[in-house]
């Protein structure tokens, strides 16, 4: 009997999760079974108690309930406990463990995918809810020289912001926090959407000149077309636009490498779910 696991979220249809890990399974010769899980908003809890109940090994979550798996798990990696929030759960015995595996996905991406070497550059995330938490550790890692966080709310941008003031890579790096009109005048060669604003067809309100030349603007969400801040971005002086479909691959291969032990190579699935 192939070994269980699913993405567990609220909406859930549209995810690709299921496609990727069933590529993941091929190309490695694992015995995986890999599905869908609609639980309801209110549900979380029972949906995974009934799933592990069932001979489930593990979980995917992503929104609305990355908070919840945090809360759920027995023992949480570093990388989850930095961003306070989880996307993977490895049922281990009796024990629930919790990661987050959206910041090795982006920075994968970025890295081995798109070439963009990270230290010392001037990196602007726009945003300040959980997709931005659980990136801007591994963000700050790579040592950039500036790290600005920007958000509608000041507060939550200044208090993501103090939150990694203290982690080891940020004697490197500057890192401040903003609200849209305050980034007037600063260019940055790395611009990451972690904004949700793509899915309601909008664009954060950015001021005019913030890209600075060569510069590559990058998009969390995925879609077929150009996502409003790419097509924004292209219209401001952006040299590159990346969506988020390899952090999406990216970060699934992570799971697959915690749960199964072998890592699956990304560029064919990242090409295969490009095609479809």
């Amino acid at each position: 009997m192939s070994d269980r696991y699913a993405v567990i979220g609220n909406p859930i249809a549209h995810s690709k999760s299921p496609q990727i890990h069933a590529a993941f399974a091929r190309q490695t010769g694992q015995d995986v079974e890999y599905s869908r899980l609609l639980a309801p908003v209110d549900g979380f809890r029972a949906a995974v108690v009934e799933f592990r109940g069932s001979g489930g090994r593990g979980l995917n979550v992503t929104l609305p309930f990355k908070l919840e798996a945090f809360d759920l798990a027995d023992d949480v990696s570093a990388r989850a406990k930095d961003a306070r929030a989880a996307n993977f759960l490895s049922f281990d015995g009796a024990r629930i463990r919790a990661d987050n595996t959206d910041g090795a996905g982006l920075i994968a991406d970025l890295t081995a995918n798109l070439g963009v070497a990270l230290e010392s550059r001037r990196v602007l995330l726009l945003g300040a809810g959980g997709a931005a938490q659980g990136v801007l550790g591994p963000l700050l890692g790579c040592q950039p020289a500036i790290l600005a966080i920007a958000n509608r709310s000041v507060d939550k941008a200044l208090r993501l912001a103090e939150s990694v003031r203290h982690q080891p890579g940020a004697a490197h790096t500057v890192v401040s926090a903003h609200g849209y009109p305050e980034l007037a005048g600063h260019h940055f060669d790395l611009v990451i959407n972690a904004t949700s604003s793509s899915l309601q067809g909008e664009v954060p309100p950015l001021p005019d000149g913030i890209f600075a030349p060569g510069s590559l603007a990058y998009d969390m969400m995925y879609a077929k077309e150009p996502t409003p801040f790419l097509a924004f971005a292209l219209t401001q002086g952006a040299a590159r636009i990346a969506d988020g479909l390899g952090m999406l691959v990216e970060q699934a291969a992570e799971s697959f490498f915690l749960w199964r032990g072998v890592r699956p190579g990304t560029a064919s699935v990242i090409d295969l779910l490009r095609s479809l």
